[in-house]
Order: structure tokens, then C-alpha cells, then sequence
């Protein structure tokens, strides 16, 4: 089993393509409060404490927030 990691920008421009604003949250994805409209986490590969986002994850978080809902790997804020 993948863990997952929650999407925690920070302040930055927001960028799901960058693994440094993730932060490692385990097993299960992070509750996130609010509406399907914004990235919450993602299950990936782990690469020193970050996720490895393969073009095929970063399709999925695209389609996920294209179509307002979870999929595999990719929670939305529910």
C-alpha cells in the first residue's frame, strides 16, 4: 500500500506537480473539510518523505478536479 500525503502549500503558488508541498500523512487520506473544488491528498510512491508524482498520478489529480470527485489516488476536499 502507497501512503498518502496531504497538500499543504503553504503560502506558495499553489503547484500539485511539486512534491515539496506535500506533507507525508500516513495511511489514509486527509480529511478536508469543504467543497470537491480543491486538492486535499494524494497516494503516491514515497521518495524520502514526498510523493513521487508520475505523469500518470498527475492525469488522475486532473481529472479528479476537472470532474469534482475522488478517485484511486487522488482526494478532494469532500
Amino acid at each position: 500500500m502507497m501512503p498518502w500525503y496531504k497538500f499543504t502549500p503553504n503560502g506558495l503558488p499553489k503547484d500539485p506537480t511539486d512534491p515539496n508541498q506535500y506533507t507525508l500523512n500516513g495511511n489514509v487520506p486527509s480529511p478536508c473539510p469543504g467543497s470537491n473544488n480543491t486538492l486535499c491528498s494524494i497516494q503516491a510512491d514515497d521518495n524520502m518523505g514526498h510523493p513521487t508524482i508520475t505523469v500518470a498520478l498527475l492525469c488522475e489529480i486532473i481529472w479528479a478536479l476537472e470532474n469534482k470527485i475522488n478517485s484511486v489516488n487522488v482526494s478532494l476536499r469532500p
